[in-house]
């Protein structure tokens, strides 16, 4: 503003008839200068296409109300109506979006120049005057903010989206590992039950990813403007490919939001049986987890996946998850309530489905592995949840809580208020609700890891089409002779 004004102030040739006008190039400063290169030539662009239409019309629409003669009046406002309406209606097109800006300028444009041009008679000048000022204050901002301390919508979009994938990777982590230690919170934080900003490192590494989709939505729109520069080159950069991989993370941030929920949750599994699958969900959730900042990494460093696929631990990893749930399923659901009989392989009328359900007598047998370790008929309800260990058959050794932790504490099954003991025995057809109840959110929280790492492959998809449009470099890999010598092994 300070060196728009100086040049108004020198009152030299041309300026020197503009300098009555000179709060247009002010204004036009004042709206035009953003923070990033692509916003600001967005912005320029919006405004000199507004101002040129906008005076275009002004002119023809001036020469037409001369020829109303006495209607003159009566021309100009129905021109201003009907140049506002349409205006206002079509900047409502989504694919008229990024013009927005643009059809607020032309409509302030226009009306500035009718009637004031209709007052003072001199159409021309004041459309020419408008114009020379706005395009002095663009150029101005265009030039202090390229050429002093450049900042490019492009490069913000980079280093987001490399930093998003380190935010879910730590949640990750920090979910797998609060669920493991069988810790909840002691009172879920208001602005977690509502969604807002938190202190939470597990909460505010997802929300940061799935929140960020305006940002990048926004920058996107600013980098296409922006030329060529620094390591983006190429014309006709594939930004939206950026957009596109950062919707394939976000996608995957959701399974860890997910995640995040069974540990808010009221029903919580017992700590037994969670430390039967204890290695094969951490392996999970620490493959899953390296695999993400490696992902990260490649992208902040600009450069191609290797010739080993960086999936095939994860993948190993989230097999053995699943045989193991295969071998011990009878640990996920309530066994005693399975319901196993010869049933007819047709049924004559649809009403037999319903006395399904009535039958009394059922004949047991087993049908599967897990039914073969299990005897159903053998199974009890323990007089509290302390002894579901004697039915699992493992001695779980959970690690110690940090004692500095006020929002944490040990995992008990839900109901809390519920008490197991002999003093005070629930109904039996309650206890057997909720035991069903823990033992299924223990399935789901398997579930939801095993889920995560399905939607992985999508991302390593959209990072391959990113790398080989944005043409990223090679990979600097090692020799096969120098991979198999790295190890302790000969």
């Amino acid at each position: 503003m300070a060196v728009v004004f100086l040049q108004i102030l020198a009152r030299q040739e041309p300026m020197k008839d503009l300098s009555q006008y000179a709060v247009w190039a002010i204004l036009t400063v004042v709206v035009v200068f953003e923070f990033s290169i692509g916003a600001t030539l967005s912005k320029g662009f919006n405004r000199g296409l507004g101002t040129l239409s906008a005076g275009g019309l002004a002119l023809a629409m001036a020469e037409l109300s001369e020829l109303a003669g006495k209607w003159d009046e009566v021309v100009v406002v129905i021109s201003i109506f009907v140049v506002g309406f349409f205006s206002t209606y079509a900047k409502l097109y989504p694919t008229m979006k990024p013009y927005e800006y643009g059809f607020r300028v032309f409509i302030l444009t226009y009306c500035f120049l009718i009637v004031s041009g209709y007052k003072m008679g001199d159409f021309i000048h004041t459309a020419v005057t408008r114009f020379l000022l706005i395009a002095l204050g663009a150029g101005v901002s265009l030039v202090i903010n390229v050429c002093i301390y450049p900042i490019w919508a492009g490069e913000d979009l980079h280093n987001l989206v490399a930093k998003n994938f380190t935010s879910v990777a730590n949640s990750l982590e920090g979910c797998v590992k609060e669920y493991l230690n069988c810790v909840e919170y002691e009172r879920v934080p208001s602005k977690i039950l509502t969604y807002q900003a938190s202190d939470d490192p597990v909460y505010s590494g997802y929300r940061s990813a799935v929140e960020a989709s305006s940002q990048e939505e926004a920058l996107l729109g600013f980098a296409i403007w922006e030329p060529p520069h620094g390591p983006y080159r190429s014309l006709g950069y594939p930004w939206k490919s950026y957009a596109k991989l950062s919707g394939a993370l976000r996608h995957c941030a959701f399974m860890v939001m997910a995640l995040h929920g069974c540990i808010l949750s009221e029903i919580q599994a017992p700590p037994e049986r969670r430390q039967v699958f204890y290695h094969e969900l951490q392996r999970v959730g620490a493959a899953g987890a390296r695999a993400l900042r490696e992902l990260g990494n490649k992208v902040k460093k600009m450069e191609k996946l290797g010739s080993i696929d960086m999936l095939l631990e994860v993948h190993e990893a989230a097999e053995e998850l699943q045989n193991k749930i295969d071998l011990k399923s009878y640990l996920l659901v309530n066994a005693e309530s399975w319901e196993i009989g010869n049933r007819p392989h047709s049924l004559a009328e649809p009403q037999d489905l319903l006395n399904l359900d009535d039958e009394e007598h059922k004949v047991l047998g087993y049908k599967s592995l897990s039914e073969a370790v299990l005897d159903l008929r053998s199974v009890t309800i323990p007089n509290s949840w302390d002894g579901l260990h004697n039915n699992v058959g493992v001695s779980p050794t959970v690690p110690p809580l940090d004692a500095a932790s006020k929002d944490l504490k040990k995992q008990i099954s839900w109901p809390a208020n519920y008490s197991f003991t002999t003093d005070a025995l629930p109904p039996l057809e309650e206890s057997k609700t909720y035991e069903n109840a823990s033992a299924l959110s223990l399935a789901t929280f398997t579930s939801l890891l095993i889920e995560f790492v399905a939607r992985l492959q999508n991302v390593v998809d959209s990072f391959l089409e990113l790398s080989e449009k944005a043409n990223f470099k090679e990979p600097a890999e090692l020799p096969a002779a120098a991979r198999e010598r790295i190890g302790l092994w000969p």
